[in-house]
C-alpha cells in the first residue's frame, strides 16, 4: 500500500507520488472512518516479576548487594540479538510478552514464532502485541499463532478496513488517528529479563537478508528495571485501542490447517544449515547460553521511560511526548558532549532553539550520525532531514552520514561475505551524554518520535557502557565509514570522507537526488 510511505519509518519501497497524493488528500478529505477501539475496559494483566524459575534464580545469583541495580548488556550485532532473544524465549517458564512495530513473516520471524510456540507448548503464557500499520504481510502468521491455546495476539490502533481500496481510503480519512503508531519494541521473559531498543523482527535486522543490513542496537536487562518494561507493555496491551487479532480477521482456518501450520512453525526452529551463526536448540542449551552471557553484564542504575498510548486520538499532536521530554531533560545536564545516533534525524526550528538554550550549549560538542541518501532506505525520510540539514550545521552540530559500503560492517556481522556485496543502513537510536549516561530505545531524534509515535527509552547511568557506546560511534564516523557534512565558504553543503569532497549527495544517481530535493520543499517532516 502506497500509504505506508507516510506512516512507517521502516518501509522498503517508498513511493514519491504517494506523498504528493496524500498531501493533497489531507486537504480535501474530511470526516472520519469507523472507530475500532474497544468500548469496554479490559481487566489488567498481571505483569509482576516471577520470583521462582530459572531466570529469577539467575538474577538472584548474579546481582550485587543493591536491589536498585539492574544488569545491562548492549546488543549491537544482529546475530547476537537473535541468539539472546531465542535463549530468553526458551528459558521462560511463566510468561513471554512481546511488543513490536514490525514482525515479518520471513526466516527470522517464523523462527522466533516457532520458538514462541514451543514455549507455549510448555505452558508458558505468550502475548504478542503488534502495531497495525505493517501487520498485513504477517497477518496470516499472527492469526495462526493466536489459535494456540497459550498464545494471544492483539493489534494496536487498527484500521477499520483490512484490505483493498477501502483500507487505503480509511487511512486517509482517519489520517490523524492512523498516524499515532506504536513504535515501541520490547521482549520480556517472566518479568525478569527484557530487551528494548530499535530492532524489529525481520531478516534485515539480524544479518539474514541477502541485500540489506539494518545496523541496529538493543539493550538486554536483568533485574528491577524489567518491571517497568512490563508496565509499558501492559499499558498498550490493556489500551482500548488494542484489539484481538481474531476480531480483525474473523475467518478461521480449519483445525487441520491450524495443526499443520503450527507444526510447520515448530519445524522452522530447526536451525537452517546456511545461517552464519548458531543458536541453542533446546531450553537446556538456552540456559547454558544465558548463564555464560550474564557474566558480561554491567550493573548500574537505570530508568525506563515510555509514552503511554494516547486515549483521545482526536486531540492535537502538538506537544512533545514523555520520551521526548525525558531526553530533553537529560540533555540539560550535559556539560561537554552529546553524541547522537539516529536513523532518521530531524531537528526543526523549535528543537534547534531548545538546543541553543541548553545551559552548557556554548561549550558543548554535539555529534550526530545518521543515514546518507545512499544508505537511507527511505528517500522520503531523508528529504525531511535534508530540509533542516543546513540549519543543524549552522547551530554547530557535527553531522556524519553513514556510507552504504562502510567497512565497519565487518564488526557488525558474522557473515563477512555480505559485507562485500550488501548494503548497510543505520537503524539504531542511541544517545550518549558526557560518556557517563547512555540512552537506547525506539526513539528517532525526529519530529515523528517527538509528537506522534509511542516510543520507549532506557536510560542507563554507567560510565563503562557509555564509553563503550561512544567508542563504537566514534569508529563509525571515521572517514572510511561515514561522510562528514559541512558548509563550504559559500554556505553550500559539502561531504568529506576518504574519497571526497563531494558537492552533491554522494553515491546516488540524479533521480534520487532530485526526488529528495523536491520532497524537502514540502512541510511534511512531522509525518515522516
Amino acid at each position: 500500500m502506497t500509504v505506508r510511505v507516510v506512516l512507517r519509518n521502516e518501509c522498503r519501497r517508498p513511493r514519491v507520488m504517494a506523498i504528493l497524493r496524500i498531501t493533497v488528500l489531507m486537504m480535501l478529505v474530511t470526516g472520519c472512518s469507523g472507530n475500532p477501539a474497544r468500548a469496554d475496559e479490559p481487566g489488567m494483566t498481571n505483569m509482576s516479576p516471577e520470583t521462582t524459575g530459572y531466570l529469577a534464580r539467575l538474577l538472584s545469583r548474579e546481582r550485587p548487594a543493591s536491589d536498585l541495580l539492574s544488569g545491562y548488556y548492549v546488543l549491537d550485532g544482529g546475530d547476537e540479538a537473535l541468539r539472546i532473544r531465542a535463549a530468553m524465549v526458551d528459558a521462560a517458564e511463566y510468561s513471554i510478552n512481546a511488543q513490536y512495530y514490525i514482525w515479518s513473516d520471513d526466516r527470522s520471524g517464523r523462527y522466533l514464532a516457532g520458538r514462541m510456540i514451543r514455549a507455549a507448548d510448555r505452558g508458558v503464557q505468550v502475548r504478542l502485541l503488534l502495531d497495525d500499520i505493517n501487520l498485513a504481510p504477517a497477518a496470516e502468521l499472527m492469526t495462526l499463532l493466536d489459535h494456540h491455546p497459550h498464545i494471544e495476539v492483539r493489534v494496536f490502533n487498527p484500521s477499520d478496513q483490512r484490505d483493498g481500496l477501502g483500507r487505503w481510503l480509511s487511512l486517509i480519512r482517519d489520517f490523524q488517528r492512523i498516524n499515532r503508531r506504536m513504535h515501541n519494541k520490547a521482549l520480556i521473559a517472566d518479568g525478569v529479563a527484557g530487551i528494548v531498543g530499535g530492532r524489529n523482527i525481520g531478516d534485515e535486522y539480524f544479518g539474514l537478508h541477502a541485500e540489506r543490513y539494518f545496523a541496529d542496537r538493543d539493550i538486554f536487562a536483568l533485574g528491577p528495571v524489567v518491571a517497568d518494561m512490563g508496565a509499558g507493555f501492559s499499558a498498550y496491551w490493556n489500551s482500548r485501542w488494542s484489539l484481538a487479532i481474531s476480531e480483525l480477521y474473523p475467518s478461521s482456518p480449519s483445525a487441520r490447517e491450524v495443526t499443520a501450520g503450527l507444526d510447520a512453525l515448530r519445524s522452522a526452529t530447526r536451525e537452517p544449515g546456511d545461517w552464519p551463526f548458531t543458536i541453542p536448540e533446546t531450553p537446556e542449551g538456552a540456559r547454558v547460553e544465558l548463564s555464560q552471557f550474564v557474566g558480561h553484564l554491567q550493573w548500574a542504575e537505570g530508568e525506563l521511560v515510555f509514552d503511554p498510548p494516547t486515549e483521545d486520538m482526536d486531540e492535537p499532536a502538538d506537544q512533545p511526548k514523555l520520551t521526548a521530554r525525558a531526553l530533553y531533560d537529560l540533555a540539560q545536564t550535559a556539560r561537554e558532549e552529546i553524541l547522537i545516533e539516529s536513523a532518521y534525524l530531524v531537528l526543526a526550528e523549535e528543537q534547534l532553539a531548545q538546543l541553543a538554550s541548553l545551559p552548557a550549549f556554548d561549550r558543548l560538542r554535539i555529534v550526530a550520525l545518521t543515514n546518507s541518501l545512499a544508505s537511507n532506505d527511505l528517500v522520503t525520510n531523508h528529504s525531511a532531514y535534508a530540509r533542516w540539514r543546513q540549519a543543524m550545521l549552522a547551530k554547530g552540530i557535527e553531522l556524519y552520514e553513514l556510507r552504504p559500503e562502510a567497512p565497519i560492517c565487518l564488526q557488525w556481522l558474522k557473515d563477512r561475505g555480505f559485507c562485500d556485496v550488501g548494503q548497510v543502513s543505520l537503524h539504531s537510536k542511541s544517545v550518549v551524554i558526557d560518556r557517563e549516561t547512555l540512552v537506547i530505545g525506539s526513539f528517532n531524534v525526529n519530529l515523528r518520535s517527538i509528537y506522534l509515535n509511542g516510543e520507549t527509552l532506557l536510560i542507563v547511568r554507567s560510565p563503562e557502557l557509555a564509553d563503550q557506546l561512544a567508542t563504537r560511534l566514534m569508529q563509525t564516523i571515521k572517514p572510511w565509514n561515514s561522510w562528514k557534512v559541512t558548509l563550504d565558504e559559500k554556505g553550500e553543503t559539502l561531504w568529506q570522507g576518504s574519497d571526497g569532497p563531494f558537492h552533491n549527495e554522494p553515491r546516488v544517481g540524479w533521480w534520487r537526488r532530485f526526488t529528495s530535493s523536491v520532497l524537502s520543499l514540502l512541510p511534511i517532516e512531522k509525518y515522516l
